[in-house]
């Protein structure tokens, strides 16, 4: 699951249409609105009553998000307005999509606290991509410079915002995981992660060892095998997996620090 991103129209000039806009400029940006689009349906579903497919739509909507900033960096085709169209479909498919269902779902029994859990999380959602954006251009920031990321990323939030329907549908509809009261303060929690600043590792700092690269490569391909046929009960491990890494990335971010103020402290070249 990744955050928008730049794109920029540089290589061999392709086939253009009548407009001036080229082909493969508007691939990226046609699998944004498409991830746009999936997100708003599953509110959709959640109204009909139908949260699975709701869940499962969110789902989606993330997968398309993360096709199409490597569709732009591979096509070439990055552009200020393609990092803006991202930022404002993932607000929306990760902000707002998931509060109206998880509100929906069990919140709307208590309407005023419950209320306030989903604004909660929609604005803090709002909140990081709106920081994300700022600091897009800055190459200083702690966390960046160290290839850590600053809190826990919009869909990535949104997937962990599912973890009590996720339990809830595995169970068979097991009431105490749909409890409003517990579900709004697990809310308000992954908002906080969302917005905070602590360091959380990003894809480039998973990097296996070559002596299990062929595990991780068999485990990558088992976890596809089970979200076929256990699906809930698999996202819930997932998470529990990300939630897990959390404080790894904490130590981690703590070792890379440490070792950058000795390299300061000694004037060591930092390459050395």
């Amino acid at each position: 699951m990744t955050e928008p991103g730049l794109r920029s129209d540089a290589g061999n000039k392709p086939r253009v249409l009548r407009g001036g806009l080229t082909l493969r400029a508007m691939v990226p940006n046609a699998i944004t609105a498409a991830a746009l689009c999936v997100g708003l349906t599953g509110i959709r579903f959640a109204i009909a009553g139908d949260f699975e497919r709701s869940v499962q739509a969110v789902i989606l909507a993330g997968m398309l998000d993360g096709i199409d900033g490597r569709a732009a960096r591979l096509l070439k085709a990055q552009s200020r307005f393609g990092a803006e169209l991202d930022s404002l479909a993932d607000s929306i498919s990760f902000g707002v999509a998931p509060a109206l269902i998880i509100y929906l779902w069990t919140l709307q029994s208590l309407p005023s606290i419950g209320w306030f859990a989903a604004l909660a999380f929609a604005i803090c959602c709002v909140l990081r991509l709106a920081r994300f954006n700022a600091r897009f251009d800055l190459d200083d920031g702690p966390h960046k410079a160290a290839g850590f990321l600053t809190g826990v990323p919009a869909p990535v939030g949104a997937g962990l915002a599912f973890l009590p329907m996720y339990l809830w549908i595995a169970s068979d509809h097991w009431e105490v995981f749909a409890s409003p009261i517990l579900v709004g303060v697990w809310l308000a929690l992954i908002a906080f992660l969302m917005i905070s600043s602590l360091p959380t590792l990003s894809w480039g700092k998973l990097r296996p060892r070559r002596n299990i690269r062929l595990e991780v490569i068999a485990l990558t391909g088992l976890v596809f095998a089970a979200l076929l046929t256990e699906p809930w009960l698999t996202l819930v491990v997932i998470c529990v997996a990300y939630l897990l890494l959390i404080p790894v990335g904490l130590f981690s971010y703590a070792r890379v620090k440490r070792l950058r103020g000795r390299v300061a402290s000694q004037d060591v070249p930092p390459d050395a």
